[in-house]
């Protein structure tokens, strides 16, 4: 018999590509969605780009009849229904905090009564706040906090107890979480409460920390979105990528390709029940370089980054994945190298448009003192 899976935030940007993967692997797909404005524009449309086998339930996870609706004859759900965003979340507390934390309460007590083989919940890499460290010394260390003491004197560095400089190195699941916004405290609320109400219920859960997802769909025109899609908005009307401090920073970026397929293996990976697992590429960019990198691949080279030298509240510095329980435990390898994934992203660009709203979202974070 033909397996069901129920992917909330299924319309979405990640939801739609892990759709794909599992309507090539066989099973039967429902979305759940609210076609939220942020991402998909007014008038609540089905996008274009969401496969014809995939059955829409147009719903919003907090409403309790439709996320029971939605489970009716399913055998697995993946949980991606949140509003995603660090600098966005740091206003919009009651907002975040009501969609991914009570929206994932709602989906658990309508999984309570109606069990599902495996649950899958998107979780994030910005739980870790910083990264993973070694001290001069070579061994492991944990970062101390920024000041704004350091960022007034434009010293970005994360530095030790004692005001060394540390070396960042991959984060393993092992590091300890450092929640350093709204939007990661709610995506741990997310991993920990599927993790623990799955394993009181006997649901076979398992949480993905994703680090920077990017291709195909992104939402160009939501400023809270991926970097690599607010920089594409940004190039796309003519402008310069605007990056925060002074550029150096390093992040993990992953194709929603290989993104898609760790979806799948989790879901069908026994050994994946009850485990929190990195899903990344396993290599590190300096989010200076990715802005370069963007303008060349859209013909825009003579667009220089705008290095502002400011800190936005709730950002860390250095964070990239160790994936080797993904390896061990799924059998996941990434396989789309980096810049393959920036030309066929390029290539989905070429006629897209976007409305640039990154200056009005950066003045925003200003106006509330969110930006240093």
């Amino acid at each position: 018999m033909q397996q069901r899976v129920l992917i909330t935030g299924g319309a979405g940007f990640i939801g739609s590509h892990v759709a794909e993967e599992l309507l090539r692997a066989g099973y039967e797909v429902r979305a759940l969605d609210n076609l939220s404005p942020q991402v998909h524009g007014p008038g609540q449309r089905r996008p274009d780009y969401l496969a014809d086998d995939v059955e829409l339930v147009i719903g919003d996870v907090r409403d309790r009849d439709a996320v029971r609706r939605a489970l009716d004859g399913v055998d697995a759900v993946f949980h991606f229904a949140a509003i995603v965003g660090v600098g966005q979340s740091m206003y919009e507390i009651e907002r975040y905090t009501d969609v991914n934390n009570r929206g994932t309460s709602v989906l658990l007590e309508a999984l309570i009564e109606r069990p599902v083989a495996k649950l899958v919940v998107a979780s994030s890499m910005s739980v870790y706040g910083e990264g993973l460290y070694h001290g001069p010394d070579g061994n492991e260390i944990e970062a101390v906090d920024r000041t704004r003491d350091q960022f007034t004197r434009g010293d970005w560095d994360v530095r030790g107890p004692d005001g060394e400089r540390l070396t960042p190195a991959p984060t393993p699941e092992t590091k300890r979480p450092a929640l350093a916004s709204v939007y990661a405290l709610s995506k741990y609320d997310q991993e920990r409460l599927c993790l623990m109400v799955g394993d009181a219920y006997n649901i076979p859960a398992t949480a993905l920390r994703f680090f920077n997802v990017y291709g195909t769909r992104q939402a160009l025109s939501n400023p809270y979105t991926g970097v690599l899609a607010i920089f594409a908005s940004r190039l796309l009307n003519g402008n310069a990528p605007t990056v925060f401090e002074d550029g150096e920073q390093r992040r993990d970026f992953v194709s929603v390709k290989d993104v898609a397929r760790a979806c799948r293996l989790a879901m069908e990976s026994p050994g994946a029940a009850g485990k929190v697992i990195n899903i990344g590429s396993g290599h590190s960019y300096t989010i200076r370089e990715i802005a370069t990198r963007m303008a060349g691949v859209l013909g825009k080279d003579y667009i220089a980054p705008e290095i502002t030298g400011k800190y936005r509240v709730g950002d860390i510095r250095h964070c990239f994945a160790d994936v080797a329980l993904a390896r061990t435990v799924l059998g996941y390898e990434p396989r789309v190298a980096f810049d393959d994934g920036l030309s066929e992203l390029a290539s989905w660009l070429d006629g897209q448009s976007a409305e640039d709203h990154v200056a009005e979202a950066s003045e925003e974070l200003a106006a509330r003192g969110l930006t240093v």
